[in-house]
């Protein structure tokens, strides 16, 4: 059975509740009245955490990169080129600290991927419970060493990785002796075809690497994140936003609150409806069984002495008598007393 590991008070993995957090992402749009109104639907929605992106327009994208990228068809996902996204959508230092301050108001964990080891210290500074590493920097082997120095517990992405690379960031951030970690089954596509999620890897990632399994989704929808849930995914990584055609990267394949709310309250019903891996029959249904099952009952009268041949019984409810499937017992023997016809029967009319 996979570990777990604990996130604000909360163990995480096997047979624990799942994990639910809100990515906000860069859906607040810059717009810190708009963050704000994300974590109070968020709150409302009953998930653990919310999570942000901490990145700045020179931390993460390359001038070439910006270069190439200044105009596109798309208006309503972006509104103008790459970089000036980037520096509209980016949170600053203060504005981290500033929706820390309001999610620990809110009682809500603030969590966030950093993007370069300076963010990874501020969030670290931040006092985040955990780290999530994003898809991208799985094969970022110095930031992961760098992130696995801090000893809290990491959350990765696998998207894109193979499992080869997968085992090596793990052995990456174990030889900082970090063991505290889980992953993420992820497909990096803004929606994925149906076809290639591919959930069962959920159970093989937990079967392969003994670590805590979630998923992060990126379909749009509610069934897919429900599904993993009922596959064995103890974390639920979520894109969310309160208005599906807000202008923005990833509003449109985001969850809204209604949706959000969904996934929360199913998905723990879910969890429920898995219970234990062992066979267990609890004392309501025990008592279930007195009424609903059979028991032997007398054909016809029968005086005392009356040896019991399989012709002279009938099985019918309730289950306070003589089994069914002791019925070989009974017969071949005598009755010591006298019984009236449909009388159940039990072990005193043979003393």
């Amino acid at each position: 059975m996979a570990k777990t590991i604990t996130i604000g008070g909360k163990e995480v993995g096997s047979n624990n509740d799942t994990f639910f957090i809100a990515e906000i992402g860069s859906n607040h749009n810059g717009d810190m009245d708009l963050c704000r109104q994300l974590v109070d639907a968020a709150v409302e929605c009953g998930v653990d955490a919310v999570k942000f992106q901490s990145w700045s327009d020179k931390s993460l994208i390359s001038r070439s990169e910006y270069e190439k990228n200044t105009n596109y068809t798309d208006k309503k996902k972006h509104f103008g080129s790459l970089e000036e996204m980037v520096k509209q959508y980016q949170l600053t230092p203060d504005q981290h600290y500033e929706i820390k301050q309001y999610c620990k108001e809110k009682g809500i964990i603030f969590c966030s991927s950093p993007f370069s080891m300076d963010e990874a210290d501020m969030l670290e500074g931040l006092d985040v419970p955990f780290f999530k590493i994003a898809s991208m920097d799985i094969n970022h082997l110095l930031f992961l060493k760098h992130v696995a120095r801090k000893m809290r517990p990491i959350i990765l992405s696998t998207g894109m990785a193979t499992v080869s690379e997968i085992e090596t960031a793990i052995k990456t951030i174990r030889g900082e002796g970090n063991s505290e970690i889980a992953l993420l089954h992820c497909v990096a596509l803004y929606p994925p075809d149906d076809r290639i999620l591919n959930l069962r890897n959920i159970q093989m990632l937990s079967e392969i690497f003994q670590l805590p399994v979630g998923f992060s989704d990126h379909t749009v929808g509610i069934t897919c994140p429900m599904t993993a849930i009922a596959l064995g995914a103890c974390i639920i990584e979520k894109h969310f936003t309160i208005e599906k055609d807000m202008e923005g990267w990833d509003h449109a394949i985001s969850a809204d609150p209604q949706e959000m709310k969904t996934i929360v309250n199913e998905g723990n019903r879910i969890q429920n409806f898995l219970g234990s891996y062992h066979r267990v029959i609890v004392e309501d249904e025990q008592k279930k069984a007195l009424s609903f099952r059979r028991s032997l009952v007398a054909k016809h009268p029968m005086k005392t002495g009356h040896v019991i041949r399989e012709e002279d019984l009938d099985f019918k409810r309730p289950g306070t008598g003589i089994k069914p499937d002791e019925v070989s017992y009974v017969v071949g023997l005598a009755l010591t007393m006298a019984i009236e016809y449909d009388e159940i029967l039990t072990w005193d009319h043979f003393k």
